[in-house]
């Protein structure tokens, strides 16, 4: 028989139920001498099998053979496995473990992006558009990365997007070095994503990399082409974002003239890393391609929509046992009680 449920209670074994009139059986079907050897067996036996000898006076007959009643029943109903199912509480769903690597070196600090009509730098409108993409991403766990000279965790990977936008707006220019690592922030990323799936036991469906830089490889430990042959052999998918405007108006002491801004920019090494794993590489020279260039993020790497939820189960066995077990005491120091009465 399958369980029993209604309006969040649920019996576990509710065919139990069925041998409650099984002590009343008993007294009415079985011989004298066949009730004997049952009484060992079956609680409260007695009770129902010889009230007149064993519920003295007889005053006290009828509520005994109640309590005893009822400490069946009680001892049945704990047996059944009672149990109440509490509110449904919602359980994040990762669809998969997203990593935003963002450039902080000194070249960061150029200014030739626009942001509310506000000449900012391109740290400043990686914030204001990662900030919002962070956002969107329910479902997904994020972490974040930052690197210069060197690159280091600054989120492990979390389904709290508010932590994750909180220490991306504290990142400063220069925080990790002038120079760029783009080859350490790869290979820190492949290390934190396999070190996490260790954790889980279970590697996470899929494992996304979003890379922002605005320069070249100019230091680390690690070259891009390793870092990204680790990436991918562990299934990670990069993509690549290159920053900067391709023109600039500066005043120098010959006058205003225009430079570019974005020279070292190797686009080349960007398309090759997105290649190589299976992402895209994009160009953004301005607040609005980088704006689009995440929402585009968003429809290659859809945020899970499946719902989960889990109802919390409370065991409610204990009670109507430990009731039962009162009762049972009760009961017993009442008949010891009785007959010593009697007997007197």
């Amino acid at each position: 028989m399958s369980p029993w449920t209604i309006a969040g209670f649920e019996l576990a074994w509710p065919w139990l139920l069925i041998l409650l009139p099984l002590p009343w059986l008993v007294r009415k079907w079985m011989a004298p001498v066949a009730q004997s050897r049952v009484v060992a067996r079956i609680p409260f036996a007695a009770e129902f099998s010889n009230p007149s000898e064993s519920l003295s006076p007889r005053s006290q007959e009828l509520p005994r053979l109640l309590l005893a009643a009822l400490i069946w029943a009680l001892m049945l109903f704990a047996a059944a496995r009672p149990a109440w199912y509490g509110d449904a509480v919602a359980l994040p769903v990762s669809g998969r473990d997203l990593l935003l690597a963002v450039d902080i070196s000194g070249s960061m600090q150029m200014q030739d992006f626009t942001l509310s009509g506000q000449q900012v730098d391109r740290l400043t409108a990686t914030k204001a558009v990662a900030d919002a993409f962070i956002n969107r991403r329910e479902g997904d766990r994020v972490g974040l990365i930052l690197f210069g000279s060197n690159a280091y965790v600054q989120t492990p990977l979390t389904f709290d997007r508010q932590t994750v936008i909180t220490l991306l707006d504290e990142a400063v220019v220069g925080l990790a070095g002038k120079a760029t690592a783009i080859g350490d922030a790869i290979g820190l990323a492949v290390k934190r994503l396999e070190q996490s799936n260790r954790d889980k036991q279970i590697a996470s469906k899929q494992q996304v990399l979003v890379l922002l830089t605005d320069g070249v490889n100019t230091a680390g430990e690690l070259s891009v082409k390793q870092a990204t042959e680790l990436a991918a052999q562990h299934g990670l998918i990069i993509y690549t974002i290159g920053i900067g405007a391709d023109a600039m108006t500066v005043r120098s002491f010959f006058g205003s003239q225009q430079i570019n801004p974005s020279a070292e920019l190797d686009e080349q090494m960007l398309t090759d890393i997105a290649g190589q794993t299976g992402g895209r590489y994009f160009r953004a020279r301005d607040t609005q391609q980088l704006q689009q260039i995440y929402a585009m993020i968003d429809q290659l790497e859809p945020v899970a929509r499946e719902s989960a939820v889990f109802r919390p189960r409370h065991s409610l066995f204990v009670w109507p046992l430990a009731l039962g077990g009162l009762l049972a005491c009760l009961l017993a120091l009442s008949m010891t009680h009785w007959r010593d009465v009697w007997r007197r």
